[in-house]
């Protein structure tokens, strides 16, 4: 099992969006939640995506389909 750990950056028309969920339903992969920052106007989140590589990958892809920014992270993560 893969396991991708990324900051995903939102455009302030997806904050009010189910877009983690959306992502766990569509594809056969773990989300987890590790840190989050979301207002009004913008919003992040530290994710943990676990799954099969090819899964990740389209998981990702889909993301930065729909305009979120996917930036890979290391050791900014709750433990």
């Amino acid at each position: 099992m893969a396991v991708l750990k990324a900051r995903l950056t939102f455009p302030n028309e997806l904050i009010t969006e189910p877009v983690i969920y959306n992502l766990g339903r569509k594809y056969k992969i773990i989300t987890n939640i590790r840190r989050a920052n979301i207002t009004q106007n913008a919003g992040w989140v530290i994710l943990e995506i676990s799954g099969d590589q090819d899964e990740i990958d389209k998981a990702v892809e889909y993301l930065e389909g729909i305009k979120v920014k996917v930036e890979p992270v290391e050791g900014d993560i709750i433990q």
